[in-house]
């Protein structure tokens, strides 16, 4: 059984009806996982659906050329999307989930779900507006990768991985799974990114030299 406390780190749980919460906290689980870790893949039917109260999970899908790419990610105070959808259609996975930190998550095993789901107006109304609210942020990146100008997407995305600092460890195959293109791309962009001073780059790390010209750029989309 998990500490009933959880329940107030995330929005919308907090305020359902008592009689709900306590089911919840009566049927839920409390789970760490180490980073690094599957915690879903693609073809496997979802057993729980997870709220993470500590770490980071990427979500991401490999096409069948072999090209990744990162969908979203899953913060604490979340959960996952792609498992509600899988959970209500009752379909498998078709992206994979991996733990970038290590990760503290309550889980919620599929009979609560269902009950809840069929039961629960609040609990229904809490799922499907975290979903709705997912899925406009998927259509983003939807757009982004169909549309966007990849210098002004990969200053975005080298600023959010730098996490406020000026120095982030990743390989140009990981900042193209990040959006959803090419290595050689990454490379070409990079490499003028090194010639106008914005960034230096060493073996698997990239340091930010003028983080205002590159918020800049990120900004003029």
């Amino acid at each position: 059984m998990a500490d009933k406390v959880w329940i107030e780190r995330f929005h919308g749980l907090s305020s359902l009806p008592d009689a709900v919460k306590a089911q919840l906290v009566a049927e839920s689980a409390v789970m760490k996982v180490p980073a690094g870790t599957a915690v879903f893949g693609p073809g496997a039917m979802p057993d729980n659906l997870l709220f993470l109260l500590n770490g980071r999970v990427r979500v991401q899908q490999t096409s069948e050329s072999g090209r990744d790419i990162v969908l979203y990610r899953v913060e604490a105070g979340e959960s996952c999307v792609l498992t509600t959808a899988c959970m209500l259609a009752h379909e498998p996975y078709s992206a994979e989930g991996v733990t970038e930190t290590d990760v503290t998550a309550v889980a919620i095993p599929r009979g609560a779900f269902d009950r809840l789901m069929a039961s629960s107006q609040d609990f229904r109304d809490f799922v499907l507006t975290a979903y709705a609210r997912r899925i406009t942020d998927l259509f983003r990146v939807i757009d982004d990768v169909a549309f966007g100008r990849i210098d002004v997407r990969l200053a975005g995305r080298l600023l959010a991985l730098a996490l406020g600092g000026d120095e982030l460890a990743t390989t140009h195959q990981q900042l193209a799974a990040e959006l959803g293109t090419a290595r050689e791309v990454i490379s070409r962009v990079l490499h003028d990114f090194q010639k106008r001073g914005f960034i230096a780059q060493s073996r698997g790390r990239i340091t930010l030299l003028d983080c205002d010209k590159i918020a800049k750029l990120a900004e003029s989309a």
